[in-house]
């Protein structure tokens, strides 16, 4: 008998009658590391295109270069036995430090096949952050780019690293744009490193001493295959270290997602803009890609829209893991606007990272004609863990449903232990095959985040949401960033939904600052980024709100900006639009 609503708990897993008839609820993990479905895809389809780059040439158009499946295994396979000889060690870490790129696949399946642990960096910190994450994982090896060498070399010193190996930008180039790029560009962008330091090596050596060699190691399932740093939008950044076990589960679930629309996967085209040095990149394109027999159409600057657009338009992709902040900016170029830009290809596109507006996603299906299914992960669950639906019902502003084998609680905020009722808002506690094993060197922090209850481990997010009757979840906000306005809690997501539902308004981020005359108290601020050619005024906003909202979380502080400051996939940094306020006042 069914359980009614005054009964329902989260034990019965109402989300299970509202999954796709199609999707399989519990799946069955084979017992490999990650790097293995690149060796039987690659043997397989040894020829079929695993990796795609591209340049636009003035008068010439776009050019293209391809990998293969086969290059890409025999060229990782290469460079894990050159790591291995160059003194690695099984459970070493090694630093990554490129864009999306060849050279950056073939390092991650490298470090992976030689019984490595990567820990993928963004290559355009400054030298301080690079060197707090270095040091922090303790690496010796690092791979990175000609663009990132001397930054790498500025602070060698002070950490553990001993090897650098290096690419450049062009070596994956089309011929003629490898050319015209040395002549016109490599100086001039900072690209040009005349000579490597003693004991630093070139990667396109390494790989052409090491042709045909392969590691002497064995890696299993429960060796550690990744750490991820996250906490940049809400703290000090934590290590979540993750064994290949859990993403090799994380890509299985997905693809019971991605499989319902696009089917064995051999003809999707996916566009690889989501940054490979983040988990969301690294499962949502790069494993799923391999997995699934795909090709990735390599984006090394998503920022670049212009680049975006083009790309989606040339190779007809397929599918495109993205977030808010990009689809929406594909929405109001101009180009796109004007039809210009064909994005008929687009069967799938998942968003991820921050919430997704539902204008957004709206704008883009009338755009591209495709699907845009809102969804939910971390680093620490890497990468997701709820997506909606694909044929059954697409909830509004919900992230949609637990993804196969993937258990959930909503714990109370005052005690950390009570469920409370099903509709009732409190913290997301997670349950899955795929959760990180803790934070490197943070017991207390991995102790306030894995908790056991009745034999599981049970992973406190750090977020507030709620679960409707038919298992569909809602994220409120994060615990950090909850506002107390007048007495009253206010949540920034929703007040930022609503400001972004004006037609002027092209991103909003909402956060509390420190009340500018009461000391103690917080005062609710917004900072909006104007639609070109418009000019909405603070109290056009305000009016705006005024019955859509309560009156406590009506931001009264307003200020209109050029750029909201984002990390890497698209998260509005709250933290740093406190930290400009407090210095300007």
């Amino acid at each position: 008998m069914e359980a009614t609503p005054s009964t329902l708990t989260y034990y019965d897993k109402p989300w299970l009658k509202s999954l796709d008839d199609d999707v399989i609820r519990n799946l069955e993990y084979p017992e490999k590391p990650l790097h293995q479905f690149l060796l039987e895809t690659a043997q397989r389809i040894p020829n079929n295109t695993a990796l795609v780059t591209s340049a636009k040439i003035p008068l010439v158009g776009r050019l293209t270069a391809k990998v293969s499946y086969a290059e890409l295994n025999q060229a990782s396979d290469a460079l894990a036995a050159a790591l291995v000889a160059m003194g690695l060690k099984k459970g070493d870490r090694v630093v990554i430090a490129m864009p999306n790129t060849v050279a950056f696949l073939i390092s991650f399946y490298a470090i992976l096949k030689a019984g490595g642990v990567v820990s993928a960096v963004n290559p355009t910190y400054p030298a301080g952050k690079m060197r707090e994450q270095i040091n922090d994982c303790d690496a010796e090896f690092a791979l990175t780019l000609t663009l990132f060498y001397d930054t790498i070399k500025q602070i060698q010193s002070e950490t553990k690293l001993k090897t650098v190996i290096v690419s450049n930008i062009k070596e994956y180039l089309p011929p003629i744009a490898r050319v015209l790029f040395t002549i016109a560009r490599e100086k001039k962008e900072g690209h040009h490193v005349a000579a490597l330091a003693d004991g630093d090596h070139w990667l396109q050596d390494v790989l052409t001493k090491y042709q045909g060699q392969k590691p002497n190691v064995t890696v299993t399932p429960d060796d550690i295959a990744i750490f991820q740093y996250t906490g940049g939008t809400t703290g000090i950044p934590k290590a979540a270290v993750s064994q290949h076990k859990a993403l090799v589960a994380n890509m299985l679930m997905a693809n019971e997602i991605i499989r319902l629309v696009c089917g064995s996967g051999e003809n999707d085209i996916y566009l690889g803009a989501i940054p490979f040095f983040h988990v969301y990149g690294l499962v949502a394109v790069v494993s799923l890609s391999v997995f699934r027999s795909s090709k990735i159409v390599l984006v090394p600057n998503a920022r670049d829209i212009d680049d975006v657009i083009e790309c989606l338009d040339f190779y007809k992709a397929t599918l495109f893991p993205g977030v808010p902040a990009l689809y929406n900016a594909i929405n109001n170029h101009p180009r796109v606007q004007a039809g210009q830009i064909d994005l008929s290809s687009l069967m799938l596109c998942i968003s991820g990272s921050a919430p997704l507006p539902s204008s957004v996603k709206e704008e883009f299906e009338r755009l591209s004609g495709g699907s845009v299914r809102e969804a939910y992960g971390m680093s620490e669950t890497p990468t997701a863990t709820h997506s909606n639906p694909i044929y059954k019902e697409n909830r509004s502003n919900s992230i949609g449903l637990p993804l196969p084998d993937v258990e959930c609680r909503i714990v109370s905020l005052d005690d950390g232990v009570t469920d409370v009722p099903v509709g009732e808002i409190g913290e997301l506690a997670i349950h899955s095959p795929n959760l990180m094993i803790g934070y490197h060197k943070m017991p207390t922090e991995t102790a306030n985040s894995l908790r056991e209850k009745d034999g599981k481990k049970w992973l406190f997010t750090g977020d507030i949401a709620r679960m409707d009757e038919d298992g569909y979840f809602y994220i409120v906000d994060r615990k950090k960033d909850m506002a107390l306005i007048g007495g009253f809690n206010v949540y920034p997501n929703a007040v930022e939904k609503t400001i972004a539902e004006h037609p002027d308004v092209l991103e909003v981020g909402v956060a509390a600052i420190p009340h500018p005359s009461k000391q103690g108290q917080e005062a609710l601020k917004a900072w909006i980024v104007r639609k070109p050619n418009t000019s909405v005024t603070d109290t056009e906003i305000i009016s705006f709100l005024e019955d859509k909202l309560a009156q406590y979380e009506i931001p009264r502080r307003i200020s209109f900006i050029d750029e909201l400051p984002k990390s890497t996939v698209g998260k509005t940094l709250r933290r740093e639009l406190i930290r400009i306020e407090t210095e300007e006042a």
